[in-house]
């Protein structure tokens, strides 16, 4: 017979976790002021709030940390991440940062202006942000089948390259800093995008002279896809398809608490020496000197060696194959969710589980505050919070997806763990009819408020 799947790793620690009785997490979530940000990490089971910062480090990486060079400039730890960089990204050049929105701030700061317009493929929250806080404008393009949970499509992350074409016919590309290419969509369920649709994004931006810049957070995954699902890539490396993918972009962001595998760290990496040049001083002047940027040497030698494991075919087949074995098991109990799976979570379709809750309340919120009643775990709401209100008008941005996104942290969990998330969502499918009413808003901040916002139960 075929020989099962097994994790291509073994446990050497644990860390114990403890359970709480439904009335304590009535009262922790009622002090959170409805907000699972606001929970404390020992008041929550199973936490899928964020696969970001949230994995495993392996022994090697550990090893790897001490011997990290510490020196204020041109420590040997810098120098040997940016050896791996330019080994799997293929860019000569690259600046250091403590995180991924951190990457944007640095990026941003050089090259985008009040009045600017950057399309993308549904701009994740903390890029949305730095957009909006510098009075651009982020432009979804991203096609129409990612909108429809039901509708399975391998590449659901991909753009639709006749809205791109619109925005850039419409604007000149002197108001066009770049395009954002997220990989994978994030927004849109954790979705990838194919080698052949950034091959033509990459066209149309030639055409009209703009730059492309690719959100890499989970570069790695979008590897995977690509040679598990598109054609003629069966039989080329997860390292070569990287290649691939990044040959087509001018520079990138990368937070490396995704597919890196590290607690802290990020970075931005430039194919060409004056972009590098002109992001230098916004990196002294947020981040620290260019040779460090934020980060530890002992956490750059972390990084370093986290970007070999987590562009390892073994390692990614386990840990995409988790979430996969996940959504198996909502199938079986039939709970609606963004198909097909994605690389790092489960979004489940929150409008479909609580129709009868009105959309001004918050639908994906409520679902998440019920799962966490439910069996003490912590996801996170995608949709009317996280969308935030429209920065002319101050309404509220309704998006077409609500999702409540359970993003599985790397090397973590057992599937056991993912049993015991699949049966308390089905305890709360199950009693969906009686949850009518969801959440207000009592304070919020005016740009990306679902990390702080507090609500009430509406009345």
């Amino acid at each position: 017979m075929n020989l099962p799947f097994a994790e291509p790793y073994k446990i050497k620690m644990v860390e114990t976790i403890r359970k709480s009785s439904r009335v304590e997490r009535e009262q922790w979530i009622k002090e959170a002021c409805y907000n699972l940000f606001s929970l404390r990490s020992e008041q929550v089971f199973i936490d899928l709030l964020t696969d970001s910062g949230t994995g495993s480090m392996s022994d090697k990486q550990w090893s790897a940390m001490m011997e990290g060079d510490e020196s204020y400039a041109g420590a040997r730890s810098y120098y040997r991440l940016q050896e791996v960089i330019c080994e799997t990204i293929g860019y000569p050049y690259f600046l250091p940062t403590h995180q991924g929105r951190a990457a944007e701030n640095v990026l941003f700061s050089s090259m985008v202006k009040a009045g600017d317009i950057l399309p993308g493929n549904a701009h994740f929250d903390t890029t949305k942000g730095h957009i909006e806080f510098r009075k651009a404008q982020a432009i979804d393009c991203t096609i129409a089948e990612a909108f429809d949970t039901t509708y399975e499509c391998p590449f659901k992350g991909n753009f639709d390259l006749n809205k791109l074409e619109e925005v850039l016919k419409k604007y000149p590309k002197e108001q066009i800093p770049c395009i954002v290419v997220t990989v994978t969509n994030n927004t849109a369920g954790g979705q990838p995008v194919s080698m052949e649709n950034i091959k033509r994004v990459a066209a149309l931006a030639q055409k009209y002279g703009v730059k492309i810049l690719i959100d890499a957070a989970r570069f790695a995954e979008n590897a995977y896809f690509i040679k598990t699902r598109e054609q003629g890539y069966a039989d080329k490396g997860i390292r070569e398809i990287v290649k691939e993918m990044f040959s087509y972009a001018d520079f990138m962001t990368m937070s490396a608490k995704k597919d890196a595998i590290v607690n802290m760290g990020g970075f931005i990496s430039f194919r060409h020496r004056e972009d590098w040049e002109k992001c230098q001083m916004y990196t002294i002047i947020y981040e620290g000197f260019i040779t460090y940027g934020g980060m530890s040497g002992r956490d750059m030698n972390a990084l370093a060696q986290g970007l070999i494991e987590g562009t390892e075919f073994d390692y990614l087949a386990s840990r995409i194959g988790q979430v996969a074995y996940l959504a198996q098991k909502l199938d079986e109990y039939g709970v609606p969710y963004q198909r097909p799976a994605g690389g790092h979570a489960i979004f489940v379709d929150a409008n479909k589980v609580l129709p009868q809750v009105p959309k001004e309340e918050f639908v994906a919120q409520t679902l998440g505050i019920e799962l966490y009643l439910e069996a003490g775990i912590r996801g996170v709401e995608i949709g009317t919070l996280l969308a935030d209100r429209d920065p002319v008008s101050r309404e509220n941005r309704y998006p077409a997806l609500e999702l409540l996104r359970l993003a599985i942290p790397r090397r973590v969990y057992t599937n056991n763990h993912m049993d015991y998330v699949a049966a308390a969502l089905k305890n709360v499918y199950d009693r969906r009819q009686v949850i009518n009413r969801g959440y207000v808003i009592v304070k919020e901040l005016p740009i990306m408020r679902h990390f702080t916002v507090r609500l009430r139960p509406a009345q």
